[in-house]
């Protein structure tokens, strides 16, 4: 079948002529050629003549919908100051603001990477323990069931404690205190739900291994009298013989809040320096 490639032609060519036209006349001259939308957190279209401000009114409105929520608003101005003003001084907080924008949308793994970002371009910055609470957060929000994966607590854990080691009177250090032992109280729920899986398919050597490592690691949890009673029991010959029911399936974490979210983003949106 012969396609007539000329329309396609034409189109290409008028393309190309209004690109030049753009480019010709300066970018912004560009942008105000093009309706540039964007779609909102409701699914609505947005215009986005608002992004042609300078950084400083972008920075104000990004701030104002971030201070209401408007998440989803909010990180298009960040972002937009990164893209046309990268070296401007309100960027090193647009950066900041772009992944809390980021993790309050349950955006972790994307939040992780941009505060790893902001920590290594900033290393001295005033706002770091705020960032490695906000790291750990990230793994510690995608923390599931106990019968689920546990690395999100495990590497929780680890980046409270770097926190805790690195900023010990920090504002964050109290509440990584409480969220590092919560964390705990899931691992070592999580291994007693291991345990009980070897029980009921009685596989008890196995039952046994995990019972001792969990009294080993968490020794002042408060399942470990309940593993101690059942390691007990195995030893002496006398396991369980019944099937049990699933011990905490659907448990998760508490919400602990040392203080409340308002102060850490009060503590977050303060003045920041490169």
């Amino acid at each position: 079948m012969k396609i007539n490639l000329t329309p396609l032609r034409h189109k290409a060519a008028t393309f190309i002529i209004v690109m030049l036209l753009g480019l010709q006349s300066g970018c912004a001259d560009f942008k105000e050629t093009f309706n540039f939308t964007s779609i909102d957190e409701d699914g609505n279209e947005v215009q986005s003549e608002t992004l042609n401000l300078p950084a400083k009114k972008l920075l104000m409105q990004g701030m104002e919908d971030y201070g209401v929520g408007k998440y989803f608003t909010a990180i298009e101005f960040f972002e937009e100051i990164l893209n046309r003003f990268p070296f401007s001084p309100e960027a090193t907080l647009a950066e900041l603001k772009a992944a809390d924008c980021s993790y309050y949308l349950e955006r972790y793994l994307e939040a992780l990477i941009l505060y790893e970002e902001f920590e290594n371009r900033h290393p001295t910055n005033e706002s770091i323990p705020y960032v490695m609470f906000q790291k750990a957060m990230c793994n510690y929000k995608q923390i599931d069931r106990i019968d689920r994966d546990p690395t999100g607590a495990e590497k929780s854990i680890a980046l409270f404690k770097q926190l805790i080691k690195a900023y010990p009177i920090s504002p964050y250090t109290g509440e990584a205190k409480a969220r590092t032992a919560a964390a705990r109280e899931f691992l070592a729920n999580h291994e007693y739900f291991i345990v009980e899986y070897y029980i009921r398919t009685a596989k008890f050597d196995q039952a046994t291994v995990r019972l001792n490592y969990l009294l080993a690691m968490y020794p002042d949890a408060e399942i470990a009298e309940k593993a101690r009673l059942m390691l007990e029991r195995i030893e002496d010959g006398n396991p369980p013989r019944t099937k049990l029911t699933s011990w905490f399936p659907k448990l998760s974490l508490p919400d602990w809040a040392i203080f409340g979210t308002k102060d850490v983003e009060d503590n977050s949106a303060g003045p920041v320096q490169r």
